[in-house]
């Protein structure tokens, strides 16, 4: 049997739900936010898992990491783009969970590209100066805690 999984991480949750091929709901539970925990759910279903999303938020690196290094094919979630398919999409992280599973077995799933460990620290810091190049802060304050925009020097 084939299954798909969707998992809606939050900063100390995540709501796993795996579907069938027929978007039967074959498991769901709230887990806290520990790699074996998760992987001990997992376990059970390794076999027939085709797929796994996570749902792209600040946090997703340690979960896609562990998942990846336990050999599960995992694809992550642009939320950004999944507005296109909006009104597919619930209002619970139990739903939630499933949309993203629904979406990978459907084909539908809009992917975010899973950066290598070694380039991620390089990204962070390109759109955090990206970030601060954006704002209304002159760059002569970036790493100034007492700098504020009223006192600042523009260049």
């Amino acid at each position: 049997m084939k299954l798909y999984g969707g998992i809606d991480l939050h900063s100390n949750n995540s709501v796993l739900a795996l579907l069938d091929e027929d978007e039967r709901l074959v498991y769901r539970k709230r887990l806290g936010n520990d790699a074996p925990g998760i992987l001990e759910a997992l376990a059970p279903y390794r076999e027939g898992i085709v797929g796994l999303v996570v749902e792209s938020t600040y946090n997703w690196y340690w979960l896609v990491d562990a998942l990846m290094d336990a050999g599960y094919p995992v694809h992550l979630a642009n939320t950004a783009a999944l507005v296109q398919y909006s009104g597919l999409k619930y209002s619970d992280d139990d739903s939630d969970a499933r949309w993203l599973a629904q979406l990978l077995r459907r084909g539908l799933l809009a992917e975010g590209y899973i950066y290598p460990k070694a380039d991620r620290a390089v990204r962070d810091l390109l759109r955090r100066r990206s970030r601060l190049g954006s704002s209304s802060i002159p760059p002569t304050c970036w790493r100034s805690r007492t700098c504020s925009p009223a006192t600042a020097v523009a260049p």
